[in-house]
Order: structure tokens, then sequence, then C-alpha cells
């Protein structure tokens, strides 16, 4: 038989593919960053390989992805909580930010990298200051990452005017390309944080650089108000009337939206991150996500940063992803388990653009182990039911990344978590 690379074995295949196929007694094989082969023993002698995990009768899945967040907020995690969006924004969370160093933004990555890793999330999506910091840390820790400057129209504290902003964002564009998993997106904050003569900037630079272009749309009902008041429209029809949907554009949030605006996102296919911890805990609202997806809009979950989720927890992220909806219809049918599980996975990479999400041959190693023999998901009847209303991130017990294997046994392999831990305790001295 074949030898790979690495074999996972051993364990329930949860493949997340378009038929959502699971094999029990299976195995993964991998050569380079790529899954060769995915299979059942059948009672016949494994394929050889380099290095093997076993599962251990636990579930082997793709990684989760992470399609919103600001990784550096872990260094403001519990620093302004129980508070509306924009008094958390403009009057804890930016006065905040003023005082970060580029250091501070890779102590704080590296945080949540790690945190990232040790909860089951294989990539994420990040938009923050001095993002250079954050590519780096997910270069060392062995994620994969689409990360990308945030721009605005006021100064930036990291870059200054905004002519700078997309200097900055362009030298990053130039010195990740052909990366194998760090990639550089185009991003604007807001419609109503960006001009618009900034936004159509954003849509020429990505269009020169073939970049992604990330942005946070109808986030609350006060923003849509503003815009209305401003300019006539919704934040997605201005988005719309401006040209700028298209899709390789991600939108954050998308709670404060009606029918005509889901008509937009889905026409020009616009790929939307929700957020529900987030959205929940600064009273935002919730995304309709079963009309998004009705509408056939690639849905893709997110945890959004630690200043206002507290922890990037993806598996929790599900849970309360299937649970408001249904409370919220009240229709307990709504946002099944398997629906919920795909947002996490497949929706996630097909927003990010990355070839992973499922456990197929050709598709990016990209997956996780997940111990389930523990009291709380003891028995199991259904493995997606487990994964978004039983299981947590502490039980995923190995982790491999573009066929890296970065976590084994719950040990992470490219991190000192001890000092990443400590690093930041120290930051947060001065924070404070």
């Amino acid at each position: 038989m074949s030898s790979f690379d690495l074999l996972v074995k051993n364990g329930l295949v949860v493949t997340m593919d378009r038929d959502m196929t699971i094999l029990e007694n299976g195995y993964v094989g991998i050569t380079g960053s790529s899954i060769a082969v995915v299979g059942k023993t059948n009672g016949q002698p494994l394929p050889t390989a380099k290095k093997e995990l076993d599962a251990a009768g636990g579930i082997i899945m793709p990684g989760l992805v992470n399609a919103h967040t600001h990784a550096s907020m872990t260094l403001f995690r519990g620093l302004a909580d129980d508070l509306p969006l924009m008094d958390w924004l403009q009057n804890h969370i930016f006065p905040a930010e003023a005082r970060l160093t580029r250091e501070m933004v890779y102590q704080g990555a590296l945080l949540a990298c790690a945190e990232m890793i040790l909860s089951g999330t294989t990539s994420f999506c990040d938009m923050y200051l001095f993002e250079d910091a954050v590519a780096q840390a997910a270069d060392e820790s062995g994620m994969r990452a689409l990360v990308g400057e945030v721009l605005y129209d006021f100064d930036s504290p990291h870059y200054g005017p905004i002519d700078k902003g997309f200097a900055f964002t362009e030298e990053l564009l130039a010195r990740y390309q052909g990366h194998s998993r760090v990639s550089i997106a185009v991003e604007p904050h807001s419609p109503y944080l960006c001009a618009p003569e900034l936004l159509t900037r954003v849509t020429e630079t990505a269009s020169r650089w073939n970049a992604p272009v990330v942005i946070h749309v109808s986030e609350t009902e006060s923003e849509v108000s503003q815009m209305r008041q401003k300019f006539g429209k919704t934040p997605v029809a201005h988005l719309e009337n401006l040209g700028f949907f298209a899709p390789h554009v991600i939108a954050d949030h998308c709670v404060a939206i009606d029918e005509n605006d889901i008509e937009i996102l889905a026409r020009r296919n616009v790929k939307v991150a929700i957020n529900p911890e987030s959205n929940m805990k600064l009273a935002s609202g919730n995304a309709p996500v079963p009309a998004l997806l009705s509408a056939g809009v690639c849905v893709a979950l997110g945890t959004d940063g630690c200043a206002s989720n507290n922890n990037l927890d993806m598996f929790g992220e599900m849970d309360t992803a299937a649970k408001i909806h249904k409370v919220q219809s009240m229709d307990p049918t709504v946002m099944d388990a398997a629906t919920v599980l795909r947002l996490a996975t497949r929706g996630g990479a097909s927003a990010l653009g990355v070839p992973a999400g499922e456990l197929s041959p050709g598709k990016r190693a990209d997956l996780i182990v997940i111990n389930t023999n523990q009291p709380h998901l003891t028995p199991l009847y259904h493995p997606a039911s487990h994964l978004v209303y039983a299981a947590r991130g502490a039980d995923v017990t190995s982790s491999v990344i573009d066929g890296r294997v970065v976590m084994e046994d719950r040990q992470v392999l490219t991190l000192d978590v001890n000092k990443v831990m400590a690093d930041v305790r120290a930051l947060a001295e001065k924070l404070r």
C-alpha cells in the first residue's frame, strides 16, 4: 500500500463533504500539505507512514475556521465589559488601542493562536492594527490566516494618515504573495468609518492585487440609521451603489439587514461572517442566518475579538449559533447541527478562499482529533449533534495544519504557551 508523510488513524472520520459522509474505523492519509486518501480499514492492513497520529476511537474532522476575529484583542479580554457597542468602541477600545505597539500586537496574536490551536481552530480571518505582527504570529504558530490592516478615515495609531495605510497594505500583499498559509486582504473598517472615496480605493487596490476584501457591515440598528441619514441608504445598499460588492468580499456581522440587503448579498455572491456571541454580548442583535442561507448566501462563523466575546472557542460559538436562532424563531428545527457545523468548516473555508473545510482527497490537510472517551460525550449517536451541542474546545487532542502536526496530545508543538501567557500578563499590567 502507499506510504504517506502522515497517517491519522483509528477514528470516526466526519468528512464534511457534500454528502456529509461519516466513516467508522477510518483514517486520513496525508502527503505533503494535502490529503491523499480518506478511507476505512475494513479489517485490512493500514498504509504505512513516516508519522502516525492515533485518534484512539475519537472523531477525526476538518479543522474549524474562525471567519472573523481581531486576534490581538486577547490583550483586552475583560477590559471593558457590559457596554453598548459605540460606548465600548469609542470610549474604551479606541483609547486603549491608541497605546498599542507592534510588540504588544505580536504578543496578543501569539496568545490568540495558542488559544485557537488548543480549541480546534486551524484557520482564522483577522482585522487589526500592526497586521504584519499578526501575520508573523500566525506563520510562527503554524496556523492558516487571512489578515489585513484596518483602514478608516481618521489617522491610525499605527500608520497615521490613510495614504500610509494603503502603502502598508500593499507592502503586506507583496511580502506574502505565494505564502502557503498566510494571505493578505484589503480591510476597510466599515461604511460608517470609511468615506466613499476610501471604499472605491479599496476596490481598486483589491482588484489590482486579486485580493480579498473584509469589512464590517450593518452591525447595529444605530449604524444603519446613521447611514440612512447620511446617504439615504442602508450600508449594504450604499456599498452596492459604490460597486463595492463582489465574490471576494467578506461582510462581517450583517445583523441589521433587510430583504433587499439579502438579495444584494446573494446576487453579488458576497460571503457573510456571523458572530453571534459578540453580537449578543454587545446587544447588537442577531444576523438573519436562515434567510441568508435560504437566499444562497455563503455564511461562515466567527468569534469576533476577545474584548467582545470573551474567548475564541469555536465549539461554544457553534452551540450559540444554533440555539439563538431556535429561540428567536421559536422553531427547534431551525439551524440544525449539521448546518451549523458546515458554517464552521466548509462555509469558513469557502469565505476565506481556502481549499480546505472538508476531508477529501486533494484538499489541504487541516484537521483535528476530538477525544470522545469522556462522560459529556457518551454515548455518541449523532456526531454532528455532539460536535455542536456537547463538545468543547478542550476536547481537541491533536491538530494538523497544512500537513504539519502543530498539536499532539494537547501539547502545542509550535509555541511555548507558558511563555506566551507570561508575556501577555506582563503587558496587561502596563495596559491596566
